[in-house]
């Protein structure tokens, strides 16, 4: 059964009591399970004074304290992952194994923060005169508002509240209206665990009149937003005209660059499950694939087979490898793509169609033979259509995986160091794997370079965002 969705404020569930309402849709059948209340603007209104004063307190709690909450986040997403999956599958659409799989990496990032929010430290300066003391301290920058996007709904917001909440901040969430079950359970989860109310907000309504009203308050301080590239530059202008600080995780259009020293049947098996995760819907997917002249056949025939086998299919049910795209606007981009490669002399080599089927679902697609001056080869798809071309030199491969204005994941298959050392040195994105998928952990930093975003979620650079810098110096009496 879908869960009922509420809004999140002061510590309390509100319902949709004299609020409009959204209908929620299963993307597999296409069929209503549920309604999303909206926030009034007195309810942002409400949610912007819970998380002010809920900060003035917050803000000067223990460490420790913070930590123990974060700690006993992990545990309850543990223990409910079943629950908190099934809702996911059945509202985002990716198979159930998936959403397990996401819920369980939540747990490990609660975790993460827990302890690394123990380690928040300051720095003692040398001082030039005896008498004086120089420190340098960093505390929460105030009230944060931060926007996730649908595709992995509980990964997307575990990430900022984990880390806003363990740097001494507080925040308004607005998750995603198409999938928004993860994150109320998220708010559920951390409302059980103990958090102060007010600390954590979860509000809902039309995107572009909630983010205008969350950043043009002068109670938020910072932002965070994961999402497409123009809509994170019309929120990054917005924040600075305000002078916030902000966090953004863009899109990418992930390049890949297959040697022909590589292990191309591995490279190919390899590189199509993992394309194939969440139908392709995937910030950090491979989505431009380049494959040295002697290999590209091979690798191109290896991989059509293994793509082109996925069980496509209802996330819950029994054997699905790969669910539906999140809803028709994706199925249409998908079409889109494909046409425009064939008008541009690409060849299908696999898919190519909407699948005839209830539901928004399109099949694995592989097109070869694509100028690079494509829709295919310049627009990031998210989705299940992959275009694969050659190059000759490796010098030429990492300049085209370098022409377009993106820069978050790319991906580098060989056998020699001396190509590995080459690329990974040289293609300008955030994050480069080099002969696996090794991103999005806990302990690593995630974001991308050039349009693809600012600052980093993760590792030891995730509290950055939400922590402002203070030097102090301080004269004593004269010894």
């Amino acid at each position: 059964m879908y869960p009922t969705q509420y809004l999140y404020i002061s510590g309390q569930f509100l319902g949709g009591e004299g609020r409009k309402t959204q209908d929620i849709y299963n993307p597999a059948t296409d069929e209503k399970i549920g309604t999303l209340p909206h926030a009034r603007p007195a309810d942002l209104d409400a949610a912007l004074e819970a998380a002010q004063a809920a900060f003035e307190s917050w803000r000067w709690s223990s460490p420790m304290d913070r930590s123990a909450v974060l700690r006993r986040v992990g545990a309850l997403i543990r223990e409910r992952c079943d629950a908190i999956a099934t809702a996911l599958t059945l509202d985002q659409g990716k198979p159930l194994r998936e959403a397990r799989a996401e819920v369980l990496s939540c747990a490990e990032h609660a975790e993460w923060h827990a302890e690394e929010c123990r380690r928040i430290y300051g720095r003692v300066i040398p001082a030039r005169r005896d008498n004086v003391h120089q420190t340098v301290v960093r505390q929460p920058v105030g009230v944060c508002a931060a926007f996730t996007p649908w595709n992995f709904p509980l990964s997307q917001a575990i990430r900022k509240t984990s880390a806003a909440l363990g740097a001494g901040c507080t925040m308004i969430l607005k998750g995603p209206e198409d999938s928004p079950s993860a994150v109320l359970a998220l708010a559920q989860i951390f409302h059980d665990a103990g958090l102060p109310p007010g600390c954590l907000n979860i509000v809902w309504g039309v995107p572009s009149e909630v983010s205008e009203h969350l950043i043009r308050s002068p109670i938020v301080r910072k932002i965070s937003f994961t999402g497409s590239v123009p809509v994170g530059k019309q929120l990054a202008a917005m924040a600075g005209r305000y002078m916030k600080r902000m966090t953004m995780e863009l899109g990418g259009h992930s390049p890949v660059l297959v040697f022909d020293d590589a292990d191309i049947d591995r490279a190919a098996t390899q590189l199509a499950l993992y394309k194939s995760r969440n139908a392709g819907q995937v910030c950090v997917a491979p989505s431009r694939f380049y494959v040295q002249e002697k290999a590209c056949d091979r690798f191109v025939k290896k991989f059509a087979e293994v793509y082109s086998n996925q069980q496509i299919g209802e996330g819950l049910a029994a054997g699905t490898t790969m669910g539906p795209l999140a809803h028709g606007r994706r199925v249409e981009s998908m079409g889109q793509f494909v046409a425009d490669a064939l008008a541009r002399g690409g060849k299908v080599v696999c898919g190519g169609e909407k699948l005839p089927r209830a539901g928004h679902f399109f099949p694995p697609t592989v097109v070869t033979g694509l100028p690079d001056d494509s829709l295919l080869m310049t627009e990031e798809p998210f989705g299940p259509v992959a275009p694969i071309v050659s190059f000759s030199t490796r010098e030429e491969g990492v300049r085209r995986a370098n022409n377009l204005p993106f820069g978050l994941a790319s991906y580098v298959f060989t056998e020699s160091l001396s190509n590995a050392t080459y690329a990974s040195d040289r293609i300008e994105a955030g994050m480069v794997n080099v002969n696996h998928f090794g991103i999005a952990l806990a302990e690593t930093p995630f974001g991308g370079v050039k349009d693809s975003g600012l600052g980093h979620e993760g590792g030891q650079e995730t509290f950055d965002g939400y922590l402002v810098t203070k030097f102090i110096s301080s004269m004593s009496s004269p010894y």
